[in-house]
C-alpha cells in the first residue's frame, strides 16, 4: 500500500486536515463480521491519514419509535454532520441490507434546517455474506446514497462466506477480498480529498436556484397586508 499523493487530489485552498470518515455497520451480533470489516477499514483509513469515528448502533431506536432528541439519534446525527465521507458495511439478510443498517440511514435526515448532513459527502459501500457472493445489499445502499445526494464511489466490496475469511484473532486473512477492502478505502480517500472543498458547487442544482429566485421575486412583489 503506497502513500496517497495528495498534491494530485486536493485543491490549493484545501485546509489540509485529515479527512473525516464515519463508519456504520449493520449487525449487533457479538462476533459481527460487518463490524470486523469496519474495524479493518478503520485501520486502513488511519494508515492513509484519515480521522475516523464509528457509530455503535446498539440502543438506537427504530425510526419513528421516538423523536430525534433520543441520545443515540443525536449521537448519530452529530457524527453525520462531522463527517466528510462515510463507509456503510452491512450483512446481507433475506437478500437485502439489515434493518439495523437501514434504521441508521433512516435516522440521518436529508436536511436539518439549512444544513444537509449527507449532501456532497463521499460514500463507500461494503457487505458481508453468509453464503455465496452477492451484491444485493451494496446495490440497495447505492440507491440510498444517491437519494441522499452523496458522492458514492464506483468501487465496492462483497465478502462471501465471511466466517471463513476471519481468523481467531478477528482479523481478516490475506486474500483478494482483503485487497478489495484496501481498494475501497484508498478510492474513498482520493474522492474525499478531491471533492470536500468543492462539494457545494458539485451538488448545486439549477432547479433549486430557479426556485430560490422565484421565491425572492414573490416576496419582493407581494402586497403588504394592512
Amino acid at each position: 500500500m503506497r502513500p496517497l499523493d495528495v498534491s494530485y487530489l486536493a485543491p490549493a485552498d484545501d485546509s489540509g486536515h485529515a479527512p473525516r470518515i464515519l463508519l456504520l455497520y449493520g449487525s449487533l451480533r457479538e462476533r459481527s463480521f460487518s463490524r470486523l470489516v469496519s474495524e479493518e477499514a478503520t485501520r486502513l483509513l488511519t494508515a492513509m491519514g484519515a480521522e475516523t469515528r464509528t457509530f455503535n448502533p446498539s440502543g438506537l431506536p427504530l425510526p419513528d419509535e421516538t423523536d430525534a432528541t433520543h441520545p443515540k439519534v443525536q449521537e448519530l446525527r452529530d457524527l453525520a454532520a462531522w463527517a466528510e465521507g462515510m463507509i456503510w458495511v452491512s450483512p446481507e439478510r433475506h437478500g437485502a441490507m439489515t434493518g439495523i443498517m437501514k434504521a441508521q440511514i433512516d435516522w440521518i435526515p436529508l436536511s436539518l434546517g439549512a444544513v444537509r448532513p449527507t449532501q456532497g459527502k463521499t460514500l463507500a459501500l461494503m457487505q458481508v455474506c453468509g453464503g455465496s457472493q452477492s451484491f444485493n445489499a451494496v446495490n440497495q445502499m447505492r440507491i440510498l446514497g444517491r437519494w441522499m445526494r452523496m458522492i458514492t464511489i464506483p468501487n465496492q466490496s462483497s465478502i462471501p462466506k465471511a466466517f471463513t475469511e476471519f481468523g481467531d484473532d478477528n482479523r481478516i486473512k490475506p486474500s483478494p477480498y482483503y485487497n478489495r477492502i484496501i481498494d475501497v478505502c484508498e478510492e474513498l480517500m482520493k474522492f474525499t480529498y478531491m471533492t470536500r472543498t468543492r462539494s457545494d458547487y458539485l451538488v448545486d442544482r439549477y432547479s433549486e436556484r430557479v426556485e430560490s429566485g422565484q421565491e425572492l421575486i414573490n416576496r419582493v412583489n407581494s402586497t403588504p397586508s394592512r
